[in-house]
């Protein structure tokens, strides 16, 4: 079972924008734009990581400034690639 730790940085607050997204996640037109912009955002995380995050399949916690969580099986789901 994969660990996810989502980090923050000068430019992004990440248990700000996890909320954020979370919230946002309950519409169902705007699922895919949010799930992308987990996957874009930090690197390694799949679109299936991010959809149990979003949708709150998998609980998370905040560590300071860092999000972390862990995900049943992400292996079906391969990454989504970053366009140009």
């Amino acid at each position: 079972m994969p660990v996810y730790r989502l980090g923050s940085n000068e430019l992004i607050h990440a248990p700000g924008v996890i909320a954020w997204a979370i919230n946002g996640y309950a519409f169902k037109r705007d699922r895919a734009v949010l799930r992308r912009v987990i996957v874009d955002g930090w690197t390694g995380v799949t679109a299936a990581a991010a959809h149990q995050l979003l949708s709150g399949s998998v609980p998370h916690m905040v560590d300071g400034d860092t999000v972390v969580f862990t995900v049943e099986d992400d292996t079906a789901d391969q990454p989504v690639r970053n366009r140009p």
